[in-house]
């Protein structure tokens, strides 16, 4: 009985916050956004390496943001997703098929709605967000939560990190970023260590370097586990991540790329290189 009273409360008060806020209206941020546009579609080869297994390829992730933009809320977004999967051998170790979807304002870079749909191992997660940004409201599966203005999703925020500025930003100053993630809002912090360059299997590119904050737990031991590496130009590409985990290392490597908003002037010419390079 207290178990019906307890959602059927629950379920009034979403038609309430529901109701109250489709006649509200809200002056929302405008972001300069040079990053990134519809069509954008990144391929990543994501390795694994231990004493134990070698270097084995361990899976395949993709960003994807959809080319044409969808309504919602009454505001045009940008509808991205995100993708994981595990590949071979690996699978007998840890099958992973993950899948997120978020849909993030144009102009204001803040997510609308957001999809998850997680199987990693034996571990299962599906839920659904609604962003009443206008309210303050983040509506799950399982609860309400009240949220700070313009807060993101765990995939719009990387999104939302591509556009920031961070002209005259110094090695080791660091800016924060929050994100609403398990009925939770996390607040991270991104640390700025130089610029580099990095070869890959595309190429060497002039990249700029991070140290993102993560969520210590079964996965990492410390909080910035990761290097981070970002190509030098308006794209903001994500080209390289280098991250220890409890067991071994994972790297998530860039291997396709199409549909970019800009021209990828980081890449350097073969033969050009400053002799700095270095593969990760």
């Amino acid at each position: 009985m207290n178990k019906r009273r307890n959602k059927s409360g629950y379920l009034l008060f979403t038609m309430l916050v529901l109701i109250v806020g489709t006649g509200y209206s809200q002056t929302y941020r405008i972001v300069d956004n040079t990053a990134f546009g519809h069509g954008e579609k990144l391929t990543f080869r994501v390795y694994y390496h231990s004493l134990l297994t070698g270097k084995v390829t361990a899976g395949e992730a993709k960003l994807e943001v959809k080319n044409k933009p969808v309504t919602k809320s009454g505001r045009e977004t940008y509808h991205v997703i995100g993708s994981g999967q595990s590949k071979g051998a690996f699978n007998f170790f840890f099958k992973v098929d993950d899948r997120f979807e978020t849909f993030i304002d144009r102009e204001a870079l803040i997510p609308w709605y957001f999809i998850r749909r997680t199987r990693e191992g034996g571990f299962k997660k599906d839920d659904e967000v609604t962003f009443r940004q206008n309210n303050g409201l983040a509506i799950s599966r399982n609860a309400v939560k009240k949220i700070p203005e313009n807060t993101q999703d765990i995939l719009s925020v990387f999104y939302y990190a591509r556009t920031l500025d961070i002209t005259g930003v110094k090695p080791n100053e660091s800016f924060p970023l929050s994100f609403f993630l398990d009925d939770s809002l996390y607040v991270s912090k991104i640390v700025f260590l130089g610029r580099e360059q990095l070869k890959t299997e595309l190429g060497t590119f002039n990249c700029l370097k991070f140290k993102p904050m993560v969520i210590k737990g079964e996965v990492f031991s410390e909080p910035y586990p990761m290097e981070l590496y970002i190509t030098d130009d308006l794209n903001r590409l994500p080209v390289m991540v280098k991250s220890a985990v409890i067991v071994g290392s994972v790297k998530m490597e860039l291997v396709s790329y199409e549909g970019l908003r800009n021209p990828l002037s980081s890449k350097v010419p073969s033969g050009n290189g400053n002799g700095a390079a270095s593969k990760k």
